[in-house]
């Protein structure tokens, strides 16, 4: 544990305390069939998350909370295995397999190192999971790593402008100005220790895709439906429909 990088261990040490606080969102997504996005729940068929066909697929989640994804992805018929820095957050996620009737294997481990061979998935997936706590350049490579020439990546996080306009002040929404430079913007750490964020512009996420050999498909900003509401207070949803709070990003490792 002590050779783990020091962001992995910070995540590590808050994820354990806010686990208890993801319990109940875990358990109403597990029982969802449909799978719904993000902050603001935005449908799969808006999104487009999902491969149309996982049947007999392998798939990673990485960074998978209490793993309803994978869950989803389980029932849709691949093969899925979940990796997670919390183990708070995996117990919840291995009594929600129980109950539901799902088993797949559940890896407590840093999304940066995952022990699995080369080559060993043809889809990887993250929401606010990797794509938000891990080192781009650490986890982007891992990726690289297991996915099966061909092989997808797909993750959603907070938006490059988000982060400009967000105040420090905890639980503070963003506002209509930019608060920070955009330059320089990688590693952000809050005040009040809440973790280790990482939020690369658009042309950092093009750089370290294509640095690791993937192919860019796609990249979607999330726009929310007025009626949409979110339990996190850093965004309104009036903002998130004038200006993108989530974007979607889908890359494909390139044939040998």
């Amino acid at each position: 544990m002590d050779d783990l990088p020091e962001h992995v261990l910070k995540n590590r040490a808050k994820w354990n305390v806010w686990a208890q606080q993801y319990v109940a969102p875990g358990e109403s997504a597990w029982a969802r069939d449909t799978p719904a996005w993000g902050i603001w729940q935005v449908p799969e068929s808006e999104v487009g998350m999902l491969p149309s066909d996982l049947i007999g697929k392998d798939a990673i989640e990485l960074g998978c909370g209490t793993a309803y994804v994978s869950a989803w992805l389980a029932r849709r018929g691949a093969r899925v295995v979940g990796v997670d820095n919390s183990q708070a957050q995996l117990v919840t996620a291995r009594r929600l397999q129980q109950e539901h009737g799902l088993d797949f294997p559940l890896i407590h481990g840093n999304a940066e190192s995952v022990p699995y061979p080369d080559a060993s998935f043809d889809l990887a997936i993250s929401e606010y999971g990797a794509c938000l706590w891990c080192d781009p350049e650490r986890w982007i490579a891992e990726a690289a790593r297991l996915l099966r020439p061909d092989g997808q990546l797909v993750f959603l996080t907070n938006s490059f402008l988000l982060m400009l306009c967000v105040p420090d002040e905890q639980d503070a929404a963003a506002t209509d100005r930019l608060l920070r430079p955009a330059f320089g913007l990688y590693r952000v750490e809050w005040p009040g220790n809440q973790g280790v964020e990482f939020h690369p512009s658009h042309s950092q996420w093009i750089r370290v895709l294509r640095r690791f050999g993937f192919e860019i498909e796609d990249m979607a900003e999330i726009r929310p439906a007025a009626a949409a509401t979110s339990r996190y207070p850093f965004v309104t949803v009036d903002w998130a429909r004038r200006w993108p709070a989530e974007e979607v990003w889908k890359a494909r490792r390139k044939k040998a």
